[in-house]
């Protein structure tokens, strides 16, 4: 699946998201919100990576691990929608930058 259509589905399911935080809450969230739930996300990623390592007990670790993976990436794509990015764009720019860079420093260290 390509990263236009992840995004489509991602944007799909958070406009039901959006249709019951007015309901609940009488206005939907907002980009800090998102942000903030994000991080929430990733904190939840980084004590499954001590998991995974052996240095935390947590039951289905994998599998969990597996879940918040896609949490933070259904994240990250409503954030680049909301923030108007292009991210295939900007990860291949990035890609190609890190990619000079390391390739620079690798020769140097001949």
């Amino acid at each position: 699946m390509s990263i236009e259509n992840l995004k489509k589905r991602a944007l799909e399911v958070r406009s039901k998201y959006a249709q019951n935080e007015l309901k609940k809450y009488g206005k939907q969230w907002s980009r800090q919100d998102i942000v903030l739930g994000f991080i929430g996300d990733v904190g939840d990623l980084a004590k499954l990576a001590i998991a995974q390592e052996g240095r935390r007990d947590i039951a289905d670790f994998k599998e969990k691990t597996a879940h918040e993976l896609a949490d933070c990436l259904w994240s990250i794509l409503v954030l680049s929608d909301e923030y108007n990015i292009n991210l295939e764009e900007s990860f291949l720019d990035l890609c190609d930058t890190l990619e000079v860079k390391i390739s620079t420093q690798l020769t140097n260290q001949k």
